[in-house]
């Protein structure tokens, strides 16, 4: 449909809908867009205060973007049910009035993108509403070599769980200054990326960093890259972005969540020759056996804990503790989408 066309009918159908009598607080009035997507069509809507809602059908099992709660504009997760039948949405809300013109420019920008997305429509929206955001970060400092290798590694690890669940973006906790990069429930991950050629260590930061969550389990990744040169070897970083922005199902919290860790798209030009080739990786269960220093451990040697700011290094490099078997990440890595569900 045309644009204009699809404005004109957007308005339209507003109008009669907002000439109804309302029936109820928390019913809608609403009617269907003659735009489909997999789960059934687009829907226009307004609520018992007169404000404007359109809504995207989806699976049941979809999230929604969280944190988008007003003043000006909602999104939540809701369902819409009849006598014959129920359907979850992504509900898109105006709550002022006198924006209602500029909603409308938003919400034929989400039905044309939905259009053109029908089996992603809640990415689609995601997307939109990051552009209409136009929040431009400020360039900081690129990335330095070990942070740049790091980073490499964090994302390994972030593209596995994004291909077991487009969602898992949410259980990249680092950036966020979690303790461990990754964690759901009772599990954790920490990932550590050397770019060294010999030995097998790990920079600690922290005695809380190889703690184990409350009854829960901690496992260590830790990898061994080398920068590749020329473009035919390693995997370049941007590529490994790109990849998992492709996979994820909000790209917007994944960028946000990349310009938290250093990364921003707006320095892409400075990455454009970086590739690594992974040389050896091994996972570890952290547990009585391994080599670390914690709160728990020196409060039970009677050693008192009144120091700070610790960094530290373990030497991994023989025999014990024994590293996973790739059964066995597999399976770290399926406990994690499970505590995230």
């Amino acid at each position: 449909m045309i644009e204009e066309d699809l404005r004109g009918l957007v308005e339209q159908q507003w109008s009669a809908l907002e000439a109804e009598t309302a029936t109820g607080e928390g019913r809608l009035r609403a009617c269907d867009l003659p735009v489909d997507v997999h789960d059934g069509p687009l829907v226009l809507a307004v609520d018992h205060e007169g404000f404007r809602h359109v809504l995207l059908p989806t699976a049941g099992h979809t999230k929604v973007r969280r944190g988008l709660d007003g003043p000006v504009l909602a999104l939540r997760k809701r369902g819409l049910e009849d006598a014959a039948s129920y359907q979850a949405y992504a509900d898109l809300a105006c709550l002022r009035h006198d924006v209602d013109d500029l909603f409308t420019e938003l919400c034929v920008d989400v039905v044309v993108a939905a259009e053109q997305s029908p089996d992603s429509p809640v990415k689609a929206l995601h997307q939109v509403l990051d552009r209409w955001k136009a929040l431009f970060r400020s360039q900081g400092t690129p990335l330095g070599p070990e942070e740049l290798a790091g980073l490499f590694g964090e994302l390994t690890v972030l593209l596995r769980l994004l291909r077991a669940d487009p969602s898992a973006h949410l259980l990249w906790r680092g950036p966020d200054g979690n303790r461990h990069d990754f964690a759901a429930g009772v599990r954790a991950v920490e990932v550590k990326t050397t770019t060294r050629t010999e030995g097998r260590r790990a920079r600690i930061h922290g005695l809380d960093q190889l703690e184990a969550p409350e009854a829960g389990t901690l496992v260590l990744a830790w990898f061994r890259v080398r920068r590749a040169g020329g473009t035919s070897t390693g995997v370049s970083l941007t590529e490994v972005v790109a990849e998992a922005l492709r996979l994820c199902d909000d790209e917007g919290a994944l960028l946000g969540l990349l310009a938290q860790a250093g990364y921003r798209p707006a320095d892409a030009d400075h990455y454009g020759d970086v590739r690594f080739t992974i040389v050896e990786e091994r996972w570890y269960g952290v547990g009585a056996d391994f080599p670390r220093l914690t709160v728990g451990a020196l409060t039970a040697a009677g050693v008192p804990v009144s120091i700070q700011d610790v960094e530290y290094t373990i030497d991994l490099s023989g025999e014990t503790p024994a590293p996973l078997a790739s059964h066995q990440i597999s399976d770290v890595i399926d406990d994690l989408i499970r505590e995230s569900v």
